[in-house]
Parts: C-alpha cells; sequence; structure tokens
C-alpha cells in the first residue's frame, strides 16, 4: 500500500508556473506507475500525465504538450508535474495516482487502472 500527499498548487498568472509535487509514502515506490490527473469544475476527470515505474517512460495529453512535463525520482519516492505556460483553461484540482504493476513501460490514461489516489492539490490560472 502507498499513501500520497500532493503540495505546490496556488494562483497564478496566465504564462505562469508551478511545479507540483506527490510525495509516496510505503512501500516499494519503485513498483508503482504514477499519474496525474486533474477535476475542473462541473467537469469529468481527466489525465494529465503518466511516467512508468522507472521513469523512462512519459506520457501526456495532447491538452498540456509542450506545456508540462512530468518526472520522478524513486530515491525520494516522489512524483513531479512541471507547469509552464499555465492557462485559465489549466484551473482545476490536480490529484497524483499510483499504479501498481509488473510493467515497466505502463502509463494508463484512465483513472480506473489506478489504486491509489491523494487527497489533490486546487491550481487556479487567473487571466
Amino acid at each position: 500500500q502507498v499513501q500520497l500527499v500532493e503540495s505546490g498548487g496556488g494562483l497564478v498568472q496566465a504564462g505562469g508556473s508551478l511545479r507540483l509535487s506527490c510525495a509516496a509514502s510505503g512501500r516499494s515506490f519503485s513498483n508503482y506507475g504514477m499519474g496525474w490527473f486533474r477535476r475542473a469544475p462541473g467537469k469529468e476527470r481527466e489525465f494529465v500525465a503518466g511516467v512508468s515505474r522507472s521513469g523512462e517512460v512519459t506520457t501526456v495529453a495532447d491538452s498540456v504538450k509542450g506545456r508540462f512535463t512530468i518526472s520522478r525520482d524513486n530515491a525520494k519516492t516522489t512524483v513531479y508535474l512541471q507547469m509552464n505556460s499555465l492557462k485559465p483553461e489549466d484551473t482545476a484540482v490536480y490529484y497524483c495516482a499510483a499504479d501498481q504493476t509488473i510493467f515497466d513501460h505502463r502509463t494508463p490514461r484512465n483513472p480506473r487502472e489506478y489504486d491509489y489516489w491523494g487527497p489533490g492539490t486546487q491550481v487556479a490560472v487567473s487571466s
């Protein structure tokens, strides 16, 4: 089992940057693929980015491609989401999630394939 806690959210102007962190506690962090999702008011939860167990494979949604980067540090049991060139439409609660898997290159986009979730951190982008 793993516990996840996000941090780094806040209010930023359009065009600005934020770096979200997700600290994991528990055992065997490197056994989990990790993902970031977001939910904007009145919308469905949306995949943002995923990173494989080793960090070798990353996937990002088309809506954030070229602006957001996901990475992980297995020694620090932390996954990051670097968000640049933020837009008002990026406003949402951001969640990190862990996918317990034996496959190193797996980065699922379906939230149902993740086993554990953090409580979320709010990101607000003003125009």
